[in-house]
């Protein structure tokens, strides 16, 4: 039976990522660092393999030969080129990047892995996959479009705990990015919460957003090929205050040792359960084409982490199963809209808010 790895097993998504390839049928090993912690979310039905850093996981997926490695374990510009060349050839790998650091790095690899028959597939999460199904479902069987925008709304009920270093380093990485946004098929800066807006949900809620410089932007553009693209996120703070301190915080964290220094305090910051915001979370994206032609849509999921969970679980499978094509790509690239579906999530096309 083919083995599917998950990387970072103790986290929330990499617990949750475990337990649904287990109510699947599928064969798993837990991996990480810290052995107790592994055999508790094995419970006895995973394999546990201890690795204490990138590097080690990386050598032992080599040896070991798993089928797919399913990468939660963050700081994705760093860890994700060596844990998916490791699988080459033939393994398949699957991570939640979401930044304009990583992204490249792993497109860059698509020549290398379409030669050893292997499938990377990265962006999985909510952020990236909801705005990018709806794009890909709305740009269908049409010429490229001139022009896209996306929204990424998501709705997190946060768990009691520790934010941790993987979600610390996202962060941090977004805010030192800068803003971003695609012109004539490049990327150029412009501020960090720039163009806030307040958006009608479908549903009659309401959610504001503001621009940030996350995997969205890229995504959509690969999926679409229009020269200028602009993404958004609720993430972003759209108080006048926090519009101000943003640029600044982005300046400071540029600095290496300041940057750690964040990422440490950050990642040990103990937070409360909260319910999620809203009913819902949304994908979110407007079309137009050079005729004049402009569409939109939305994808509804629930919880924003809940969605991510089962859309990482869902690629992974598909995966396993000797679906996707080689090469390096984005989940509703590769798999096409429905794939967001499967993971429980609903297309709206043409259709504004309410």
């Amino acid at each position: 039976m083919s083995e599917i790895w998950v990387l970072g097993a103790t986290g929330r998504i990499g617990r949750a990522v475990t337990s649904r390839l287990r109510d699947r049928g599928q064969a798993v090993a837990v991996v990480g660092r810290d052995a107790g912690r592994l055999r508790a979310v094995a419970d006895g039905s995973a394999r546990v393999v201890t690795a204490g850093s990138a590097e080690a996981v990386a050598a032992e997926i080599t040896r070991q030969r798993p089928t797919v490695v399913v990468n939660t374990i963050g700081d994705y510009a760093n860890t994700a080129v060596p844990i998916a060349r490791a699988g080459m050839p033939g393994g398949h790998y699957v991570d939640l990047a979401d930044d304009l650091v990583a992204l490249p790095r792993l497109f860059a690899l698509h020549e290398e892995a379409a030669a050893a028959g292997s499938t990377l597939v990265t962006a999985a999460g909510f952020g990236a996959l909801a705005t990018e199904a709806v794009v890909v479902a709305l740009c269908a069987g049409r010429a490229r479009p001139s022009r896209v925008h996306v929204d990424a709304l998501s709705s997190v009920a946060v768990e009691a705990g520790v934010v941790g270093a993987a979600y610390a380093t996202s962060i941090v990485d977004v805010l030192t990015s800068g803003g971003r946004r695609i012109e004539d098929g490049h990327l150029v800066e412009t501020r960090l919460g720039a163009d806030p807006r307040h958006l009608a949900l479908p549903d009659g809620q309401t959610a504001r957003a503001a621009a940030l410089p996350a995997g969205e932007l890229l995504v959509a553009h690969r999926a679409s090929g229009a020269p200028t693209v602009t993404a958004a996120s609720s993430l972003v703070p759209t108080g006048p205050l926090a519009r101000a301190v943003l640029p600044v915080a982005a300046r400071a964290l540029s600095v290496p040792a300041l940057r750690r220094l964040a990422i440490r305090g950050l990642g040990r910051v103990t937070v409360g359960a909260r319910p999620r915001p809203r009913q819902h979370s949304w994908g979110h994206a407007v079309v137009e084409w050079p005729d004049g032609t402009r569409r939109e849509g939305w994808l509804r999921a629930a919880d924003g982490m809940g969605f991510t969970v089962d859309a990482a679980t869902e690629v992974a499978v598909r995966l396993a199963a000797g679906g996707g094509r080689p090469g390096a790509a984005t989940p509703a690239v590769t798999f096409g809209p429905e794939v967001a579906v499967a993971a429980g999530a609903h297309l709206l096309l043409d259709q504004v808010g309410a």
